[in-house]
């Protein structure tokens, strides 16, 4: 006898294992999701005094599917924590040698014929903030290395620019010098070699030769490199047309893809060209009081501006640094700097606690740097940029610089909205250079940090505020930076980026706009178009324009 199992008896076994079925998907799904979580859990450190510095701990915005679209400062900087010290003694060697071979000793006493083909190239700057200044001197030297010419720091009315503060290296010429002696090695009578200045001017984009032109062909004994008031402009010539260019600009430089290895150009060759003067030495040492040199400096701008969430950022980056490297039997000493001095007041009681606090309480000095005297000088002159450079009087800024530019470990970058600024840049580089190790004991030691502070208010749209060629981080501010970020300590380079090379840079639209200007066609990522370039450069003639000595 055959039994028919009833239609219902069928619908509630086809129900089971529809049911069975489910509930078995819905067991490996979970399964899953928590091996996924506690992934991802255990990568991100807990968020604290001891999060190391560099490491994201934002699970909102560092969870894997936003990283693969955008990144935070700290995670972008990451590269930069090995630091370079290699290659920043390999470029020591070779601005070293550079002097040996252009410098003003040897070149003085070349015999008539080999002098009257020496060349030159001329930094000149003014007296307007001294890091934007300082960087024209910088980027003058730096070609001149490149180019294989001697260095000629010039004058304004026989007077070095920030000469009552700072003293040059004596390699250099000064213009007055290399005219007596093209007179006096008689280079037009005898060689036909008129004394001539070729000008090119970086920030007049459709005259500028800096990517079209091989400027080692350039005949003119003198070259001024006009504009170059940051980092970047010497560096456009890593995109130079020429590959001979492009590899004597990179031999100093370095590959513009490989940020992590680039050295410390500008830092080499400022503890090479520029020293204090001694008056400003003797202020330094009054601050230091016979103790030992500061272990972190931390520079403010503040631009008058006093953010409670800025200082608290920038105290919690200070913590951070000193828990790189020091010992907790050791009393740190920490450099405050600031253009802003109630910002000194507000974060001074933060520090005392667990550090010794240095700052140049100047109206207590009794020195004299100024040209009248402390008080006097011409402080005056600068009211009207209170705002910019702070109340003090503008020798105390030399102090603060050179102050900070005395750490051992680290410099931090801190400010109400742009970080990293031309000024912070260059005590970062100087401090690093002068902390850099000898040959034999580099592997042994750590690495000097140079950081930067954002608080969380700076970066609500990502980095896209750090505009300007001039800031360290405008080369990150397009959108592959993350919105909305937390409070940010970051590894930061000693040479800022020109190029968006790097995985994490990206531009925004004003710099594309700008850059079509110099004939380059950026993509939205930051990659160059060489094939275009190659068209502008070769539907172009070159931008002569001279300036001859005699006139000058």
């Amino acid at each position: 006898m055959r039994y028919h199992r009833s239609p219902r008896r069928r619908f509630t076994l086809r129900r089971f294992f529809l049911l069975f079925g489910v509930l078995a998907v819905c067991s490996v799904l979970l399964t899953a999701l928590r091996s996924i979580g506690s992934l991802d859990t255990a990568q991100l450190p807990p968020v604290g005094e001891d999060e190391p510095v560099g490491r994201f701990a934002e699970p909102t915005v560092g969870s894997p599917l936003v990283r693969s679209t955008c990144a935070t400062v700290e995670q972008m900087g990451e590269q930069f924590a090995a630091g370079s010290s290699k290659e920043s003694l390999r470029v020591r060697r070779i601005i070293e040698r550079h002097f040996v071979m252009n410098g003003a000793t040897r070149v003085r006493e070349l015999p008539p014929d080999q002098f009257c083909r020496q060349g030159f190239v001329l930094g000149k700057a003014s007296e307007a903030g001294f890091g934007n200044e300082m960087y024209k001197i910088l980027s003058a030297a730096a070609l001149s290395v490149v180019l294989n010419r001697s260095l000629i720091i010039g004058q304004t009315r026989g007077k070095y620019p920030f000469g009552d503060y700072i003293s040059y290296t004596n390699q250099s010429f000064t213009l007055k010098e290399v005219k007596h002696l093209w007179n006096l090695n008689d280079c037009v009578g005898k060689h036909g070699k008129h004394l001539f200045i070729r000008t090119d001017d970086f920030e007049k984009p459709a005259q500028t030769n800096i990517l079209c032109s091989d400027w080692r062909r350039w005949k003119q004994p003198i070259i001024w490199f006009k504009g170059t008031t940051d980092a970047v402009g010497i560096q456009f010539l890593l995109k130079n047309l020429h590959p001979g260019m492009r590899k004597a600009a990179s031999i100093l430089f370095g590959h513009p893809r490989i940020l992590k290895s680039r050295p410390n150009v500008f830092g080499e060759l400022m503890r090479f060209v520029v020293s204090p003067s001694q008056a400003v030495q003797d202020a330094v040492e009054w601050v230091l009081n016979n103790g030992p040199v500061p272990d972190v400096s931390l520079h403010m701008r503040m631009m008058m501006n006093r953010p409670v969430r800025a200082e608290q950022a920038a105290v919690h980056c200070i913590k951070k640094a000193l828990h790189a490297f020091q010992q907790n039997s050791v009393r740190p000493r920490i450099v405050l700097v600031s253009d802003t001095p109630s910002v000194i007041d507000d974060i001074k009681p933060m520090l005392t606690n667990f550090a010794e606090v240095l700052h140049f309480d100047y109206k207590s000095y009794r020195g004299n740097i100024s040209g009248d005297g402390v008080n006097g000088g011409a402080e005056h002159n600068t009211e009207f940029r209170a705002k910019d450079w702070g109340p003090a009087p503008r020798w105390v800024m030399f102090v603060d610089f050179f102050l900070a530019s005395r750490a051992k470990h680290a410099v931090i970058s801190g400010a109400h909205r742009r970080v990293g600024t031309t000024y912070a840049q260059l005590v970062a580089a100087l401090a690093a250079a002068a902390n850099e190790p000898g040959e034999q004991d580099s592997a042994a030691s750590r690495n000097f940090l140079f950081l930067s502070s954002f608080h969380s208010n700076l970066l609500v749209e990502g980095l896209r505020s750090q505009i300007g060629w001039g800031h360290v981080w405008n080369r990150y501010a397009g959108p592959l930076s993350c919105r909305g970020q937390s409070n940010q300590c970051a590894y930061t380079p000693l040479l800022p980026p020109a190029w968006w090379d790097d995985e994490w840079q990206s531009p925004i639209g004003r710099d594309i706009r700008r850059l079509r200007e110099y004939g380059v066609q950026l993509t939205d990522s930051g990659d160059v178009n060489e094939t275009l370039l190659h068209s502008f450069c070769v539907s172009r003639k070159d931008t002569v324009k001279t300036i001859s000595v005699y006139r000058h």
